[in-house]
């Protein structure tokens, strides 16, 4: 019987290099939002909500006009950047 797993893209990093990228854990986690399962969506990738709350901005933005839309989407860059980078470096790390 075929799983979602069956169809997500592996990652190239980990399949090639044996070390896992920043990105890793990713799909298995929006596909666990889709399961309910919300603390282990958090528990498998920690920037997952804010980067579904950047991407709801982005795309909200395209139709709005927000009158700090510029800094908003800097501070949620800088935001996500520093959650998946931290917590790349807790999962190598244990």
């Amino acid at each position: 019987m075929l799983s979602p797993e069956d169809f997500m893209l592996p990652c190239l990093t980990k399949k090639f290099l044996g070390i896992e990228c920043f990105g890793c854990g990713f799909q298995r986690s929006f596909f666990l939002i889709f399961q309910g399962e919300f603390v282990a969506a958090f528990k498998m990738y920690p920037a997952i909500y804010t980067l579904m709350l950047f991407a709801g901005f982005l795309i909200l933005n395209l139709f709005y006009n927000f009158k700090y839309a510029d800094r908003i989407k800097l501070i949620l860059v800088v935001l996500n950047v520093v959650i998946i980078i931290t917590s790349y470096f807790i999962k190598i790390n244990h």
